[in-house]
């Protein structure tokens, strides 16, 4: 394989390789950087291990190219170089680490065979320079196979496990057998991984395409129900007659059911046709909840989580059918503790639980026509920024419920009422803020009312009906507060 390092990354190259050179220190290439230049892969992310003392070169290294030096791991050695392109913004990063002996040990003690390939840097000139390859990476790339490069590789850092089936599903690999069967044995042990860790990997796989076959995967791997052991007691759990899947397995067709519905190939596909489709939507859920974690990437998770309550809310009628009252909030607070326990951010975690706690909503607004415009307000109000991904979180929970049974007219139906509702999304964002007509200071004045919550509750009251039209004038605005106060 040819190492086709680019332009632009060749001569930052040839700058570090100048410094380190003056400074007399042997450097190598490795990791992630080597395995996707010879895949032909454009990345940022460069990891360089030096014959050094890591953290003191990447100081010496940040001064000489003008980048911003990050402590990364002080146990470790590793520290970090941030270099920012000025004419076009592209931000570059620089991972120095310690060599501690030869490089071929180094190698020993990295994750997967595909990391595990070096090259000196004073190779890089050289358009097929040499590999350092103890482990047969090259040929793993070849053959696009994940393994690892030691028995001890996931006993050493735990991470690893969801790391490989991570990679899986970014490059499209296999882990191969012998791999697989250590990860199968050894998977408890991410529950010694640090939450942060856990929720980068997590992310990263739930952006990936096909992510319901890779959390089909991760159960098989028993990885799935160790990251989440709230999800046990969903498995075998019966719904009714309407559901085609138990429990858990309707909640991984549900992200199933999203990835199918967050497609831009729908042609020739009856099902998503009937589908609300806009560019606008495209780029919402491509938009940045925070950083590289996209509302795409956390509507998927609350699709995995949101009938996370059903177990423990399942009761039986006299007729035999089973309901699950209250699974909604009870699930959104299931959901908030496993998201804090990932270290998700405060954002990110009322995201999810909106989604779960309203993914009924909808359908309970629709009744036997369109929903009234005091209902759409007060839905609107209520999911904030989350209104659109619910609208969709519902498509799916839709299509999930009925699997291969899809009743194509009830299914019209349903996204003939979502279009309804998004295409009362603009206009509801106006009436959620209108322009005050009063404030809590006429409430004490003209009416003596003292400060408590029922100020606020008429300040709402007064809002939702300037939204429906109810009212327009601060007198009609007076006139409701007086006739409310008189019930």
């Amino acid at each position: 394989m040819k190492l086709s390092v680019e332009q632009k990354v060749a001569s930052l190259l040839t700058k570090v390789r100048g410094f380190l050179a003056r400074e007399n220190i042997d450097s190598y290439l490795v990791g992630g950087y080597v395995r996707d230049t010879l895949l032909g892969r454009t990345t940022r992310d460069i990891d360089i291990a030096v014959v050094a003392m890591a953290l003191e070169v990447a100081k010496k290294a940040a001064k000489a190219l003008n980048g911003k030096y990050v402590l990364l791991d002080e146990a470790n050695e590793i520290a970090r170089v941030v270099l920012i392109d000025p004419t076009q913004g592209n931000r570059w990063h620089l991972d120095f680490s310690t060599i501690k002996g030869a490089i071929e040990v180094n190698l020993s003690h990295r994750d997967f065979t595909i990391n595990a390939i070096a090259v000196n840097l004073r190779e890089l000139e050289k358009d097929y320079p040499h590999l350092i390859d103890p482990f047969q990476g090259k040929k793993d790339l070849e053959r696009g196979l994940i393994r690892a490069v030691s028995e001890t590789a996931f006993q050493d850092d735990p991470a690893r496990l969801l790391r490989a089936v991570r990679l899986a599903a970014e490059y499209g690999f296999n882990i191969n057998e012998g791999t697989e069967a250590l990860i199968q044995t050894q998977s408890q042990l991410i529950c010694q991984v640090a939450g942060e860790r856990v929720r980068e990997e997590l992310c990263r796989l739930l952006s990936t395409q096909n992510t319901a076959y890779f959390l089909r995967y991760l159960d098989h791997l028993r990885l799935l129900t160790a990251i989440f052991p709230e999800l046990v007691p969903t498995k075998g759990v019966e719904q009714p007659i309407e559901h085609f899947w138990d429990v858990f397995h309707h909640s991984i067709e549900t992200v199933a059911a999203l990835e199918r519905l967050l497609s831009t190939k729908g042609d020739g596909d009856e099902v998503l046709n009937l589908v609300p489709r806009s560019l606008p939507l495209i780029q919402h859920f491509e938009e940045e909840v925070s950083s590289g974690v996209t509302r795409s990437t956390l509507l998927k998770l609350a699709a995995l989580l949101h009938d996370i309550a059903k177990p423990q809310t399942k009761s039986i009628e006299p007729n035999g059918r089973a309901r699950f009252l209250g699974h909604t909030k009870e699930g959104a607070i299931i959901a908030g503790n496993i998201l804090q326990r990932l270290r998700f951010s405060t954002r990110e975690t009322k995201m999810i639980q909106k989604m779960i706690e309203s993914h009924l909503r909808l359908w309970q607004m629709g009744g036997e026509g369109k929903p009234t415009s005091r209902a759409i307000y007060r839905f609107f109000r209520d999911t904030g920024d989350a209104s659109i991904d619910i609208i969709f979180l519902t498509l799916a929970d839709f299509l999930a419920t009925q699997g291969p049974n899809l009743d194509l007219t009830e299914w019209r139906q349903h996204c003939q009422l979502m279009d309804y509702i998004l295409s009362q999304q603009e206009k509801e964002k106006e009436k959620v803020t209108p322009k005050k007509l009063i404030d809590g200071h006429d409430l004490i004045n003209i009416f003596g009312l003292k400060p408590s919550p029922k100020i606020g509750e008429l300040l709402e009251a007064v809002r939702e009906a300037q939204a429906i039209g109810e009212i327009t004038t601060r007198e009609e605005a007076l006139a409701f507060v007086r006739k409310r106060l008189a019930m």
